[in-house]
């Protein structure tokens, strides 16, 4: 008796340990509960339950409920923040190595870039996160960029010639539009919509679903499938956080983060169908670029300014090489 009460004494400490030990790691994300990415790290956040036997999870905060995207990559480098799921564009001037994912045209269709990324360049890329604070676990689709405009279509090189269009407040978006003949107008996103509809711009660039959520349809209906950038979205840990775990399960986090990259696509490919439509639906007219050839050949200075070190230049060839 005295011998099972000592064995049932150790089981419910171990289990009690097992508790004490459960833990769910914060995420942030700035999007909607509902939108792709944050349904793609619950995801990741239910397989690594499964996967620890609920010793970790995942805990998702939407619509940038743990702060801004620039404070909270902060909060990550110094560990106040377990993980985020974030554009690779906020991290251009943190980790060089995510610049070339953001590159204009480096992508050559949906296939290419999701092999790209899926293979050894994509592991390299995320690796070179680790040298500053974060330990970049997969790679997450953002869509293909297309302008789209108010006064009148954009179907060649030379329809852009002086239009004023919207992009991101980046320097390499500026120098990608003037490259392309037109005129530069860097504003916050919540600024687009009123933007087009007084004509202080002529059109802006996004992907279908931000095209349809933000309304920019009702205001601006031509829309042309330049599919200019690609850029994806990328799930970060913090590495400070990270050195504290097993290896055991830094292992699990990396399964669970990978096998929730089908899930996400699988969400984010049927948003896009599903906002075209709606849009195609309410007016929109879209149009082919007859020339989309000289638009990439208009990329040179650009390249030549953003991706001029060695090893950038490296990378990009090999992005372009990958068949």
């Amino acid at each position: 008796m005295k011998n099972m009460t000592k064995a049932l004494v150790a089981a419910v400490a171990v289990a009690l340990a097992g508790v004490a030990q459960a833990r769910d790691f914060r995420s942030s994300d700035n999007q909607p509960a509902t939108y792709p990415t944050v349904m793609g790290v619950k995801f990741m956040g239910e397989r690594l339950k499964e996967l620890s036997g609920g010793k970790m999870g995942v805990k998702v905060f939407a619509e940038g409920k743990l702060g801004g995207e620039k404070d909270v990559i902060e909060q990550i480098k110094i560990g106040g923040v377990d993980m985020i799921r974030v554009n690779t564009a906020p991290l251009n001037n943190i980790v060089p190595e995510v610049i070339v994912t953001g590159l204009p045209f480096i992508f050559r269709s949906k296939d290419h870039m999701r092999k790209v990324l899926d293979g050894p360049i994509g592991d390299e890329i995320l690796a070179a996160m680790a040298a500053q604070g974060f330990v970049g676990l997969a790679f997450y689709d953002s869509g293909a960029r297309s302008f789209y405009t108010a006064k009148k279509p954009i179907k060649s090189m030379a329809d852009m010639k002086g239009m004023k269009l919207r992009v991101q407040q980046s320097d390499m978006w500026v120098a990608m539009v003037q490259a392309l003949g037109a005129e530069a107008t860097p504003m916050p996103y919540g600024e687009v919509y009123t933007a087009l509809k007084t004509g202080l711009i002529d059109g802006a660039e996004n992907n279908w679903p931000s095209y349809d959520t933000a309304s920019h349809y009702e205001a601006a209906k031509y829309y042309a499938l330049t599919e200019h950038s690609m850029a994806p979205e990328v799930v970060a840990f913090s590495k400070k956080i990270w050195d504290t775990l097993t290896p055991d399960d830094q292992k699990l986090l990396r399964q669970a983060a990978k096998e929730s990259v089908p899930h996400m696509r699988k969400l984010w490919d049927e948003l896009e169908v599903q906002s075209r439509a709606k849009v195609e639906k309410a007016g929109t007219e879209v149009s082919t670029i007859a020339d989309r050839q000289a638009m990439i050949d208009a990329m040179k200075p650009v390249y030549e300014k953003f991706a001029a070190d060695p090893k950038l230049k490296d990378l990009v060839k090999r992005i372009q090489d990958t068949q």
